[in-house]
């Protein structure tokens, strides 16, 4: 099969940086993810089984199990994941994304994102904050606890707010971080910042009282990471606008379940490309260390898939301080992506860079040929269950999964131009 790559590849990656995804409510899994069912469980990253799960997703499943009652105790939630009772699957299977572990149940209340340009939905759950919270895998009393609050209280309350304000442009409030300090993905304070301000007074009209209003607004101004999840849900739907492009050497997915790294590639359909996750380097919370990490995990790389979160990692020189390493080294990390990518977002630009845009679209191709992978800045979890997170630091994908795909394209479309 002749293919030009070139064209189809400016084609995949036109139609990412065209897109507009809009917040613009919010809903139950069950009811608004596609595909979404009692007894399944989503997750991040490519497929997983329990037997090859890692701690801080099978803590997450637990939690998960916990929350909707299918079990009434961690010894009962084990018992039915090893029957094989509950179904898992991927959140990028279901046009949804999940920080961490990702794991998302069908009460849990999600965000819903519109791609306005094109029309595709994208799905993510709530942000919990940081430290000992579901998606880093822990699922005492009070992390069950916060997320029926946020569940039954904020999600209502936001819902509401984000409808009267007839939805909120989430492609515009990521250009503007970027210019405040923000990559995306490790860094949002920016970000949620904005997001807080543009909620506030349309909390402050549909909450049922003050302390409801109250309680809301300081929730989502207290957390730095307020607005990842919208902004991965942002990310999923100019992502999946460059998927199934024919003849796209363009990557659309890249995610990690903490035991295995996969991606997708915009020609190749929905199949998996896989292989072993590494372990971040980075900088551990006090009493931890790196023999205390779990392998890399989350669906947040979706960020530098569409040309943020580590690319853009120059705009964001205070990164530095939560991830490890220099403001050059930040510098640096952007200026490499370049090299593996096939063009410069037009709405995504980097002052200290002359207001460049951001590298967007990995091609597959240039990781091969370059040796260069793509820049991951990312959270690190505890390798046990119940913990939580302990870190953040920096991670490439490993190599074989972009030469397993160059592999099947060469497969399905010959090497011709």
């Amino acid at each position: 099969m002749s293919v030009n790559i070139e064209q189809a590849n400016a084609k995949a990656v036109e139609q990412m940086m065209e897109a507009r995804p809009v917040l613009v409510g919010l809903g139950t899994a069950r009811d608004v993810i596609p595909g979404m069912r009692d007894g399944l469980l989503l997750h991040a990253g490519p497929p997983i089984t329990w037997e090859r799960a890692g701690g801080p997703m099978r803590g997450a499943i637990i939690g998960a199990l916990l929350f909707e009652g299918w079990a009434k105790d961690e010894k009962e939630a084990v018992a039915m994941m090893e029957r094989g009772e509950i179904d898992l699957e991927p959140c990028h299977e279901h046009q949804a994304v999940g920080p961490m572990a990702g794991v998302t149940s069908p009460s849990m209340a999600v965000y819903i994102v519109e791609n306005k340009t094109h029309g595709n939905l994208s799905f993510s759950n709530l942000n919990e904050g940081y430290g000992k919270v579901l998606r880093y895998g822990a699922y005492s009393d009070e992390v069950l606890e916060r997320l029926r609050w946020m569940n039954d209280v904020m999600a209502p309350v936001l819902r509401d707010a984000i409808e009267k304000m007839g939805g909120l442009d989430i492609k515009a409030l990521i250009a503007e971080a970027l210019h405040m300090g923000d990559e995306g993905h490790n860094r949002n304070k920016a970000g949620s910042f904005i997001y807080t301000a543009k909620l506030a007074p349309y909390i402050s009209k549909v909450a049922p009282n003050t302390d409801v209003a109250f309680d809301v607004i300081k929730f989502l101004g207290d957390n730095a990471l307020s607005v990842l999840n919208p902004v991965m849900a942002a990310c999923k739907a100019m992502a999946d606008a460059a998927h199934g492009v024919e003849g796209s050497t363009v990557v659309t997915v890249m995610a990690r379940n903490g035991t295995d790294f996969g991606i997708r590639v915009s020609g190749l359909g929905d199949r998996w490309f896989t292989a072993p996750v590494a372990v971040p380097k980075g900088l551990y919370f006090s009493g931890f260390s790196a023999e205390d990490a779990a392998g890399d995990i989350g669906d947040s790389t979706i960020t530098e898939t569409a040309g943020i979160g580590g690319f853009a990692m120059a705009a964001a020189p205070a990164i530095v301080t939560f991830v490890s390493g220099t403001p050059e080294d930040a510098l640096h990390a952007t200026l490499e992506m370049y090299e593996i990518t096939t063009a410069e977002h037009k709405y995504f630009t980097i002052p200290y860079l002359n207001f460049r845009g951001t590298p967007t679209g990995i091609d597959i191709r240039k990781v091969v040929e370059t040796g260069i992978t793509p820049r991951i800045n990312t959270g690190i979890a505890h390798k046990d269950p119940g913990v939580g997170q302990i870190g953040a630091g920096l991670v490439r994908p490993p190599m074989a999964v972009f030469e397993q795909a160059l592999l099947a394209f060469a497969e399905k479309y010959g090497f011709g131009e």
